[in-house]
Order: C-alpha cells, then structure tokens, then sequence
C-alpha cells in the first residue's frame, strides 16, 4: 500500500512539474476545455469548428476507430456557456443497407447565410467521395445530406475561405494516384463547383492544404506532406495560378496542418513542430505548436499547446472569431476533442531559426512513452 501510494504521488508530482514547463509557453491561453467526457463512441479525430451568430459550432468523426463503418459525423453545439454534447448528424449508411465510414467533416459559416457542413464517406480516402449539408439555426437542424457532383469532394480537412472577389475557395486533394493538392471554387455556395489544379508537385507528396491571405489577390497555403517538412504554394491572381509546390523551413511529421489569417494581417499556424528520425516520413504527433509570421516566409514560436510524452495531439483547426480570439480545436489522444480560447495579443513570440523551436529557460520537451495511433 506504502508502495502504491508513492508511486500515485510520483506520478502526480511528474504531472505537476510537467504542466508547469509547459505553461513558460502558454502565454496568451485564456481557457482549455474538452467538448465533452463522455460520448457513446471510444474513438474521435478531425475536428472543425465555425462560428454562427448562436454561437460556437464543432464537428468530427467518432466510432470505434478511425475506418471502421460505425464512425459518424458528430455536432456539438456551444450554448450558454457549455458544449453541449455531441450528436450524430451523419453516417454512411447506404441505400442497400450497407454501411461505410464517415470522414473529415469541415465546417463553413457563409457571411449572413447557412452553415456548412462537408464531409466524406467512402472505406478509404482514395475511394471517398463528398456530401454537403446545411443549416438555418447554426446546427441545431439540418438539410438533407447531398452529395457534391462527381469529381467533388469538397474541402478535404481546413475550412473554404471567402476571397474579395466572391470566390468561396476549398482547399482540397487527393490520395489515390499520389498526393496532389487542388481547389474547389463556389461562387454560389456549394450549388456549383469549378476545379483548380493540380497544382505542380515538384517532387512533393502534399495534402491537406490551408489557405493565408495577404490581399490584392495574394494567397499562400501550407500543406502536410511526407517530405518531412510544411509545403507552401503561392498565388498572385486570387488562386486562379499557383507556384509549383516548395519545402518550407518548418518541419511536418506527416500529419495535419490548419491556418488563419487574423484581421491584424499575421499568419497563424497550429502543426506538430515534429521533424521524424532518420529520413522516416512520418513522426510523433506532440507536441502541438502553434507559430506566427507577417510574411510567410519568417516564422515566429508562439504555444506549445501540448507536449505531453503520450502522442498523439492532432488534426488541429484553428478560426478567429468577431471578438479577435483564436479557437482551437483538435484530436486529444483518439480519445476527446480538445478545444483552447487564445489571445493573440498577448502572445510572446520568439523566432524559429533554422527549423528548430527555440529554447525557454526552464522547459524541456518530454520524452515520448507511449503513442496512440489509429492511422495506417
């Protein structure tokens, strides 16, 4: 029992002294909290969020694992102060009763209009195929789910974004011949679609893009890849031509990226800083680093928001809402979604040379010990 109780008390101290290093890089963190405790599925991953003018909305898959033909699409609505907990409002449950995963939903609030939700069904990424369906009181109903027109599979992971000219622009790609990264461009809000791209591959397997603003008609995105860095493209001509795709200096253990153009012109990041051993394509998934640059070009150290030696935290979204806060949102462990209010203005940044995430007296990353995986 002696024994027992030392080892609790170890643990906790641990624990103690953990959480304390990485609040050296938690300036600007106003509230952290989980959607939810518990949930009628042990698994969850992919989340999305928007906001409505009800309120905050959330989204992701949940189900046994990530594949397996019970994973649903869940809404979690946040209401007088809570999230309220998730409910299905999609799965793939076919005409002829067979049933197949659900993947990958993205959320989009059209500017005075209905709330948007994408999403995929398919048994795998290469064979998926997009649904779309809507929302007049932000989520608490919801259209028929149609599916996009054939070629169409909507925004792949991160949110469309509203460019001056009136394009609605979804950042896409595709996982069957390759990894190719392309745009799925609205002018009516998912009544009709045109495609641009592929764009050029230049030796580069990306997927997953993001897209950043920088006005008169200047866009970036950053992208995951397997090339064991963030992949960048730019654009001149409001997405209609893009650059062949580059490495960017900062690292990607081939997982999920998200970015957010804020209103004060700075470009924010939320990836795992991770560079993979060796030459292996892919890494841990933790830390989630969040970074912020001016130019795209010159990155500046912002949050750690996770750094626990258990990975995986993931599949991170990221918006900025009408009061100038950041919300994140992303994959605590396969097991919750994990959803961080951030100040932007109270962030202490500091620059990434060379790749590296730059030391803070008295933080230590952790050593990882155990991973949670459900991705092939």
């Amino acid at each position: 029992m002696i024994f027992k109780r030392t080892l609790t008390i170890a643990a906790v101290a641990f624990a103690l002294t953990a959480n304390a290093q990485v609040e050296k890089w938690q300036t600007g963190i106003v509230k952290q909290e989980f959607l939810y405790e518990k949930a009628p599925f042990p698994s969850c991953h992919s989340a999305t969020i928007a906001e409505t003018p009800t309120g905050l909305v959330a989204s992701f898959f949940g189900g046994t694992k990530e594949r397996n033909p019970d994973v649903e699409i869940y809404i979690s609505r946040f209401v007088d102060g809570k999230w309220l907990a998730p409910v299905s409002v999609a799965n793939g449950i076919m005409a002829d009763g067979k049933r197949l995963p659900t993947w990958n939903p993205v959320l989009y609030q059209v500017p005075g209009g209905d709330l948007l939700l994408f999403y995929k069904i398919g048994p795998k990424p290469s064979e998926w195929w997009g649904m779309m369906r809507t929302s007049k009181d932000g989520g608490k109903t919801w259209s028929e789910a149609t599916k996009l027109p054939a070629g169409n599979i909507g925004p792949v992971k991160n949110k469309p974004v509203l460019l001056s000219n009136g394009n609605l622009f979804a950042s896409s790609s595709r996982e069957g011949d390759g990894w190719k990264v392309h745009f799925e461009v609205t002018k009516d809000n998912g009544k009709t679609w045109r495609t641009v791209g592929p764009l050029q591959e230049n030796g580069l397997k990306a997927i997953q893009p993001s897209i950043l603003q920088y006005g008169k008609g200047k866009l970036q995105i950053l992208a995951r890849t397997a090339n064991r860095a963030v992949a960048e493209s730019w654009s001149a001509d409001n997405g209609e031509t893009w650059t062949p795709l580059t490495k960017t200096t900062l690292p990607n253990n081939n997982s999920g990226t998200d970015a957010v153009t804020l209103k004060d012109g700075r470009q924010v990041l939320v990836y795992n800083h991770v560079l993979p051993p060796g030459d292996l394509a892919k890494g841990a998934r933790t830390p989630l680093n969040v970074s912020v640059s001016k130019d795209g070009k010159t990155w500046y150290a912002a949050l750690i928001l996770e750094d626990s030696p258990i990975s995986q935290y993931s599949y991170p979204a990221v918006i900025q809402t009408a009061d100038g806060m950041l919300h994140f949102i992303y994959t605590w462990r396969r097991e919750k979604i994990k959803h961080v209010v951030v100040d932007p203005s109270k962030l202490k940044l500091k620059k990434i040379e060379n790749g590296i995430w730059p030391k803070l007296n008295g933080y230590a990353a952790p050593v990882i010990t155990e991973t949670k995986n459900e991705e092939p």
